[in-house]
């Protein structure tokens, strides 16, 4: 028989516990079992595959590249059995399904907000929780059955062989600053001046940073030397409206914001760019609540550029 048909749900547990204590006796009081039987069943279990999961060392067990790839399956299983109960538990308040989204900087203060309201506009059940995190993690998240979607920089870099992903648009940047910033006096500010207040900066590889970094070399300049780096929308902008500092945002994002009076864009053009992707689960379930987030961005997504402003 294949040992697929031997492996229960506690089973699943009882091999995460062991990838996260590192230890039989920690784990067997976790699971409320005997050292002993624990011990057997992980030697059964290696046995039947033909493959040792775990070495035995003196600072407890280590996952053998065999085990890890057991315990990623297992933590998706996990991952999608909570989902589960979380989706039954909100049919059972009368709810429509759950959808949890996953967005980068570059899409969390404007493409999902907006796709958010649009969801709850059509099903006013569901639960829907956003996320924000960079694209790295993110996709790590999804992968792992955490997350239902994510929105995030548009990268083969990204592309776990269980994961799809679909190009949603592409976004030139601006430079921003607070409302009545001096800078917002000059008719043109030149690079000189820009360059001697702070800039905040998104991390590497983020999609606003590559399209920075991309822009700069274009232009033939270089950061500033002062500079400080956050990947939170809210503590950006935090820092823009305290400060004299200077951000960079993209230009829907910019759009929204400038529209809310947050932040101000600087008349300075730049050439770069970034893509943003949706990424979502080949193996998870398309619950309908997912597959209309899906078409909510989409059509948020469609409705900018269609308008060539950030869409109301």
């Amino acid at each position: 028989m294949d040992w697929t048909h031997r492996l229960r749900l506690r089973h699943v547990r009882m091999l995460l516990s062991l990838a996260q204590t590192h230890n039989l006796s920690h784990s067997a009081v976790i699971l409320n079992t005997t050292q002993p039987g624990l011990s057997k069943w992980l030697k059964d279990l290696e046995e039947d595959i033909g493959l040792p999961l775990f070495e035995r060392h003196a600072r407890g067990l280590v996952p053998t590249p065999y085990g890890e790839v057991l315990i990623a399956h297992a933590k998706r299983l996990d991952s999608q059995l909570d989902r589960a109960s979380s989706d039954m538990e909100a049919l059972r308040e009368g709810g429509s399904g759950r959808v949890v989204i996953g967005a980068s900087g570059v899409a969390a203060s404007d493409t999902a907000p907006l796709a958010i309201m649009r969801i709850l506009d059509r099903m006013p059940l569901a639960r829907v929780s956003l996320v924000e995190g960079t694209t790295d993690r993110l996709t790590e998240q999804l992968a792992q059955g955490d997350l239902d979607l994510v929105l995030g920089r548009a990268d083969p870099e990204f592309r776990d062989p269980v994961l799809e992903m679909e190009s949603l648009f592409v976004d030139t940047i601006h430079l921003v600053v607070r409302p009545r910033h001096p800078l917002l006096q000059i008719k043109q500010p030149r690079w000189a001046e820009m360059q001697a207040y702070r800039w905040i900066l998104w991390p590497k590889g983020t999609p606003v940073r590559n399209a920075l970094d991309n822009a700069l070399a274009e232009a033939g300049q270089a950061l500033p030397r002062d500079t400080l780096e956050t990947n939170s929308v809210t503590a950006n902008l935090t820092l823009l409206n305290n400060s004299d500092m200077i951000g960079v945002a993209s230009h829907r994002a910019a759009l929204r914001l400038a529209q809310l009076n947050v932040i101000r864009i600087l008349p300075v053009r730049l050439s770069g760019f970034g893509a943003v992707a949706m990424y979502w689960s080949r193996d998870a379930f398309m619950s309908q609540a997912l597959r209309l987030a899906m078409d909510c961005l989409r059509e948020v997504v469609a409705g900018a550029d269609r308008d060539g402003v950030a869409p109301a």
